[in-house]
């Protein structure tokens, strides 16, 4: 019985992006590594899944695939078609950039994360928070050492984890910490401008946004040197929100929509 630990790494900046190779290489030692990434960048792509089109998987190496869709797409596409068995891990990263906050609704390397886990897969996304160069380094290592941690976490259900790793030297790294989201300020969100014919067009885009500093947020863990490790869920249903309806009378009532 083959008892060697599968990877299943994946990413949103594309089979050639270099986070996506210090990732692969930082986690040999672990188990045995495949590679299911798009073929071209997807940031900010979410948890979109092609359905318009068919998708086509192109084998670079027995270990390394490219897929012509999306992080979510490459995922679906690894567990039921490419593996031969379910991964007992998925690492999505190691993103070039933050996915702090209310960034991880719209990030593909979350979102692949999150398909892991609905698939009942512990999994884990990584970023590198700085859009400049910078060495991943740092962040391979945390991803090694999380890893480790992650595969052999038996707790009953699948576990989500989105991990952010300050862009400075390895040596500088005062080591993890558990906090929640923060929250990002958005400044001059849409710019606005002419083409040639005098016609307005829009990029979504602007400034570079702030970030609320709270305690115990990803965003201060970062700030101070910490590797941020954010325990996620699927469940996105409000409690309270729940007990607030009660409240009000918005219980299922027949009485209510028949008045």
């Amino acid at each position: 019985m083959d008892t060697e630990k599968t990877i299943l790494i994946t990413n949103d900046d594309g089979i050639a992006a270099e986070g996506l190779g210090a990732l692969e290489r930082a986690l040999e030692g672990i188990g045995r590594v495949i590679v299911v990434a798009p073929e071209q960048e997807q940031s900010a792509s979410s948890h979109a899944i092609t359905l318009d089109k068919p998708l086509r998987i192109k084998e670079h190496s027995p270990s390394r695939f490219s897929v012509s869709g999306t992080p979510t797409d490459c995922v679906i596409l690894a567990v039921h078609g490419i593996l031969a068995r379910k991964p007992d891990l998925v690492v999505s990263g190691i993103n070039h950039g933050p996915n702090m906050g209310e960034d991880v609704t719209y990030s593909g390397t979350v979102a692949a994360a999150i398909e892991g886990c609905i698939l009942d897969i512990n999994s884990m996304a990584v970023s590198l928070t700085t859009w400049e160069g910078a060495s991943f380094d740092g962040a391979a290592s945390a991803a090694r050492q999380l890893a480790r941690a992650l595969v052999a976490m038996k707790s009953g259900k699948a576990r989500l984890w989105n991990v952010n790793v300050p862009a400075i030297p390895s040596p500088a790294i005062k080591g993890f910490r558990v906090a929640k989201l923060g929250s990002r300020v958005y400044n001059d969100i849409i710019i606005r401008q002419k083409d040639p014919r005098g016609k307005d067009y829009f990029w979504i885009g602007g400034a570079e946004p702030g970030w609320n500093a709270g305690e115990n947020t990803d965003f201060a863990a970062v700030s101070a040197g910490y590797v941020s490790i954010t325990p996620l869920r699927l469940d996105f249903t409000d409690n309270e929100g729940i007990v607030e309806l009660e409240e009000h009378g918005l219980a299922w009532n027949p009485e209510i929509i028949t008045r």
